[in-house]
């Protein structure tokens, strides 16, 4: 992947740091974005792979603040080769109680965001002939929970942008998939646990084998690395042909 660059967006840490650390062993510059700039991670990660790193920064909610980033980028990088969709935004909630705002950030954050990042960076893939697009879907892009109305939506409807976008671009040499993890160890996750624990009056060990074996038959977590390195595959040569796809990485819970 040497001289492309990748966008990886929601990227100071967390799953989206991991994915883009795969991206720069695998060769890629890095442009990490996040709502302020990540510039001590993308300072670390430039240093420890030997790649030029970008750290961005844009409001996903804003329009504007997305035209403008992406403007920047391709001026300065000539074209944003791939682009990862990972940044969410989530709100906890019964539906009647869900606040309307909260719900218009969802929309625009988790799904306007990746639609407008897409077609922003698709005439220069297209000029270049290669580009991989892949958004980042869920376990729940597929099934429901209770009180995350917006988190459940929006991964549904990921699905029918990278079907759409996929279908669109087949003869390009461009590709847009979706990766659909299962439970990771966030620190949104690991509080919620922790939280479960201290409530039960149980250790937060015990805690976490309850809480993944109702989810998770290989009853671990999803490594964040895992994730990283099926997105550096997806951007290889020998997925040229995978397009239009939801690739589960949720130790058999889809399945279960």
């Amino acid at each position: 992947m040497k001289d492309k660059w990748a966008l990886v967006t929601g990227a100071t840490a967390g799953l989206g740091l991991a994915v883009a650390e795969s991206l720069a062993g695998a060769g890629a510059n890095i442009v990490l974005h996040d709502l302020v700039a990540p510039q001590e991670a993308a300072d670390r990660l430039g240093a420890r792979f030997d790649v030029t790193v970008i750290a961005a920064e844009a409001d996903l909610s804003q329009r504007p603040a997305i035209e403008a980033m992406m403007a920047g980028l391709l001026g300065r990088c000539g074209a944003i080769d791939i682009l990862v969709n990972n940044a969410v935004v989530r709100h906890f909630a019964a539906v009647e109680h869900f606040p309307p705002d909260e719900w218009d950030r969802a929309l625009a954050v988790n799904l306007s965001a990746p639609f407008h990042l897409i077609r922003l960076a698709l005439p220069a893939m297209k000029q270049r002939g290669w580009g991989r697009i892949i958004n980042m879907a869920s376990i729940y892009s597929t099934r429901a929970i209770e009180d995350r109305i917006d988190y459940v939506t929006t991964k549904t409807a990921i699905l029918g942008i990278t079907r759409a976008v996929a279908l669109e671009t087949a003869r390009t040499g461009i590709t847009c998939n979706a990766i659909a993890p299962g439970t990771l160890p966030t620190p949104a996750i690991e509080s919620k646990i922790a939280a479960i624990a201290a409530q039960a009056g149980r250790t937060v060990k015990d805690a976490t084998e309850n809480y993944l074996a109702e989810r998770q038959p290989s009853r671990r977590f999803i490594g964040m690395e895992a994730v990283g390195a099926l997105v550096a595959f997806l951007c290889s040569a020998a997925a040229q042909d995978i397009t239009g796809a939801t690739l589960p990485i949720d130790g058999g819970w889809s399945i279960a």
